[in-house]
């Protein structure tokens, strides 16, 4: 069994989050709320004492359509995920996946190794790896005793 650590303010957040996408998507009004609402994947990040990693999840994203960059300390990643035009968006009973680009941004530690990032993507799961530094790994120091 996990221990999870208890946000009270996560399910307010994620409420904003909504209310501001909704906001949005009715102030660009542009051809079709489905080609041009934007959303935020959700993103899970923990750390050890080797590396921080991110996850992002981006089903529907292919990987030709992910940007990611690291910039003074500053992840991004950027996307987009098409509306398939095979249906016409009439014959739809209901639309509840998110369509359109994305963009995420995390301030990184500076134990952060920049230069040494992987990425990978499987199963609509875009996993990043950043390593630390090798003065931010914890050093185990050997104890002597007098004799």
């Amino acid at each position: 069994m996990a221990i999870t650590r208890w946000d009270p303010f996560r399910e307010v957040v994620a409420l904003q989050n909504r209310v501001n996408s909704l906001f949005r998507d009715f102030n660009e009004g542009a051809d079709s709320p489905l080609t041009t609402a934007s959303f935020v994947p959700a993103v899970d990040i923990y750390e050890d004492s080797q590396k921080v990693v991110l996850k992002l999840e981006v089903p529907g994203v292919e990987e030709k359509d992910l940007d990611v960059r690291v910039e003074n300390h500053t992840l991004t990643v950027k996307g987009e995920r098409k509306f398939e035009k095979e249906e016409k968006e009439e014959n739809f009973h209901r639309i509840e996946r998110r369509y359109g680009s994305f963009y995420r941004a995390f301030t990184l530690p500076s134990t952060v190794d920049t230069e040494n990032v992987g990425a990978s993507y499987n199963a609509g799961v875009l996993k990043l790896e950043l390593k630390k530094k090798p003065e931010a790994q914890p050093k185990q120091i050997k104890v002597n005793v007098a004799a």
